[in-house]
Parts: structure tokens; sequence; C-alpha cells
């Protein structure tokens, strides 16, 4: 389990009740929060460094994946360094608590004279940190802190984290590129890629018992708005048996296949029901090897927890923009217990089970790594998606269906527009960004918020 480390201090001189009442609180406002801590306090400028020694003899029997430095009351900038130089390698957090009142007076232990003199300080020795101050009289920003405790875990996780990419450069889009050392060296993330032969050398050794397992006790469930010839389910049961096998095997939390030109093309077969079972199973899934979208489907997921799907877009309003997908999105932004599927067919493409499911509205933050000149970017676009109008995709069988979509409105369309960085964008809920913003933060990836 992540844990964080969490160090007190206050000055030798302040009385120690004070400071030990203050770091608890402080400590307990943290565990409320979820986080699972490492605690050491109080610590003190003591002239034998007692209390300094003490303390990196107590955090160093532990691990843990960034430290809250909690200043209760003035501290010189010394203490605090020799503990803190021990973790320069650690995201942390300057938290300076507050001063409280009795009756008409205001009492305070100059907890912002010690954040004050360390920030700079920090800031010099190349620390990655955040600072917070608390308030007399408003609440503990407890929550702040840990969001980026939180954020830093994430980073912690996406070291390890792959993606399995089968294929390589869908429709020989330059959207879909990326460079593996930088992208490895920033985020942490390998994008590791397998053929499409071993998909279908798997899929040919299946026994159809197990395709039709899947058919009879996860497709058939979902809500079909006319029926499914059997052989494309059993297809779809069969692809995602295979890819699932080489998922579970290389520890992959994100797929990524390529889409045109792969399975259609040369398997003769559209895969959004192989996504769409996936998804289930909880992976981020995204389609024709956008690689930086699989990557930013992977820092969202471990920011929010949520399978961070993709939507694409098709038309800008004046406010707003449409954004849907031709095939499938993530388990999570149906508005509903199940898919709601069509069986259609597109063009020359052979009939697919198409995810046509009504997508979730409200509050959704849209993002996007994108490598730009020699540089990581995350770009960042709040919005509130709404129910589309009636609309379609020409080339579909008619009557043609209403593909999963959301009519995004945000604060400057010609402003996004002017920054979009692909057809691709990644969709959590809520307002994410100071979330996003401290992962960036940490990792040294430039955040842009474009609606700014």
């Amino acid at each position: 389990m992540a844990k964080i480390g969490f160090v007190g201090f206050g000055e030798v001189n302040t009385p120690v009740d004070v400071i030990i009442r203050k770091c608890s609180a402080a400590e307990q406002a943290l565990k409320a929060e979820g986080l699972d801590l490492v605690s050491v306090y109080p610590v003190a400028d003591d002239y034998e460094e007692t209390q300094v020694n003490n303390a990196v003899a107590a955090l160093a029997k532990e691990s843990f994946d960034a430290l809250v430095v909690c200043v209760a009351g003035w501290i010189p900038t010394h203490a605090v360094v020799k503990v803190t130089e021990h973790y320069r390698h650690l995201p942390m957090v300057l938290w300076g608590l507050c001063g409280w009142y009795e009756g008409d007076r205001l009492v305070t232990t100059a907890d912002q004279a010690g954040t004050t003199g360390l920030r700079a300080t920090f800031e010099g020795l190349g620390y990655k940190f955040k600072y917070v101050y608390d308030i007399i009289g408003k609440k503990t920003r407890s929550d702040v802190v840990a969001d980026y405790c939180r954020s830093a875990i994430a980073a912690k996780q996406l070291l390890s984290d792959k993606v399995g990419m089968a294929g390589y450069r869908d429709m020989n889009l330059y959207g879909t590129l990326y460079d593996g050392i930088s992208l490895k060296k920033t985020s942490g993330i390998e994008i590791e890629t397998f053929e499409m032969l071993e998909i279908q050398q798997r899929y040919e050794a299946l026994d159809e018992a197990a395709k039709r397992d899947v058919v009879n006790n996860r497709i058939l469930k979902w809500n079909f708005l006319k029926p499914a010839n059997d052989d494309a389910m059993m297809k779809a049961a069969g692809y995602y048996l295979a890819v699932k096998s080489i998922a579970e095997e290389r520890n992959y939390k994100a797929i990524s296949l390529k889409d045109v030109d792969g399975m259609k093309k040369l398997c003769g077969f559209p895969p959004a029901p192989i996504f769409m079972l996936l998804s289930e199973d909880g992976y981020t899934t995204v389609p024709e090897n956008d690689s930086l979208g699989a990557v930013t489907q992977l820092m969202m997921n471990r920011l929010t927890g949520q399978l961070a799907g993709y939507l694409e877009f098709y038309e800008f309003f004046e406010n707003s923009v449409l954004a849907g997908v031709p095939d499938f999105v993530a388990a999570d932004m149906v508005d509903g217990d199940v898919y709601t599927v069509l069986p259609a067919a597109f063009g020359m493409l052979s009939q697919g089970i198409l995810n046509v499911s009504k997508v979730k509205t409200g509050v959704v933050t849209m993002s996007r790594l994108v490598y730009q000149d020699g540089k990581y970017v995350m770009q960042v676009v709040l919005g509130k998606g709404k129910t589309p109008p009636k609309w379609e995709e020409c080339g579909w069988d008619q009557p043609a269906p209403q593909l999963s979509a959301l009519e995004i409105e945000m604060a400057d369309v010609e402003k996004f527009a002017d920054n979009v960085a692909c057809q691709h964008y990644i969709i959590t809920y809520g307002d994410n960004r100071a979330k996003i913003k401290n992962l960036c933060s940490i990792l040294g990836i430039e955040y842009f918020d474009v609606m700014k």
C-alpha cells in the first residue's frame, strides 16, 4: 500500500504541547483524507540536533511516495533541510499550519514565518514540491495536501505501467507517433508493441466453448437494439480472449489496437466489441494506435480511478463541440447499467457490433498529452457535457445509428480550435484540473489550461 511521510516541525522555544497538538490535528486530517502515513513529530532545532537525527532515523525504517513537511510554528531552515535532503528525490508538500483566536486575540506560532523562510530554499535546492498554507478561521487545506500526495502516488505507479499496442501508426497518422525514450523518461510509462499475427494465432487456437461462454455470459447481456449474427459475436469473443491473454501475461494496463489498417482490413472485423469487453474488465482502451492518447488515459486513470475514455471531434459550434465515437465508449461513461449496442456496417466494412450507448452528461475535463518541439505538454480543457442533438455520420447503414457522443460546452471554442492537438481527447468527469496540474509538476510536464 502506498504511504506518505509526515514530519511536523516547531521551534525549540515554542511550547512543545502546542506543536504536538497542531501536528496531531494535521496528521488526523490527512488520515481522514484516506492517506496512510509514516509520521514523526515534533522535530525542533535543538542545539545537539537530537530530534532531527531521530527523525531521519525513524523515517529511514519505512518507504513512502511523498513527504509532507508540516510546519506548525517558526523553525530555522537548516533543521528542516537536514531532514528533507534525504528525500530530495521525492515530491514534497510544504504545509504551513496557522494560529487561532482566543477571544478577540489572535495567537500565532509564526507558522508562515517558517514556510516563507523555506519556500525559496526548497525551490533553490531543486525540490519538487507544493506550497500550501492554512488560514485562521478557514477549513484546513488537508484536502489540497492529500490531492498532491495522491498525484505523487500516481506518478510512482506510472513507473511500472505498460501500454500494450498491437501494430503501430494506424492509417499512417502522424498524431499517433511517439518517442519511446523521452516518453519513458518523462512519464515513466512503457509502450510495448505486439504483432497482430500473435492475436490471430491465439484466436485460431481457442476452444469454441471458451468463446461461447463469453457470448452467453457477457455479450448477450448487453442491450441489443436488433439481433446480431452469431458469427460476429463469436469473433468478438475470440479476439477479446486472444488480446486479454496477452494483456494478462504481460501486465498491460492499457490496450490499443491497429484498427482501420489492422483489425478491419486484415481480419475483416471491426474491433469495437473487443474494446468494450476489455473496458468492462478495467483496462483503459483507445483505438488506432493512439500512443499518447493511451498514455494520457493511464495518467488520468491513476489520478481519478476513472477509465478515462476517449471522444473525437465531429463538429465545432459557436459555444460547444460535438465529440463522439464511431465505435465504443468506456464502460464507466455509459449512462446506464449495460452497453446499448447495434449491429451495423460502415462503408465497405463488414458488419460489426457498434456501441450506441447514451453517454453520461455533466462537468468533464478533456485532456491530451502532446509532444511539441522536444517537450511534453498536457493540454486541459474544462467543459460541460450535455446530450447532443440527433445526428449521424454519413456512410453508415440506414437508418444510421445515433453514435455515442456529448455536446461539450466550453468557454472559448475558437481558442480551443487554435490549440487543438489531435482528433482524440481523453474524458474524465468532474473538474480534475488541479490533480492533473499536480501530476504534471511532479513529472516535469508543462501544464496548459487552454481556456486561460
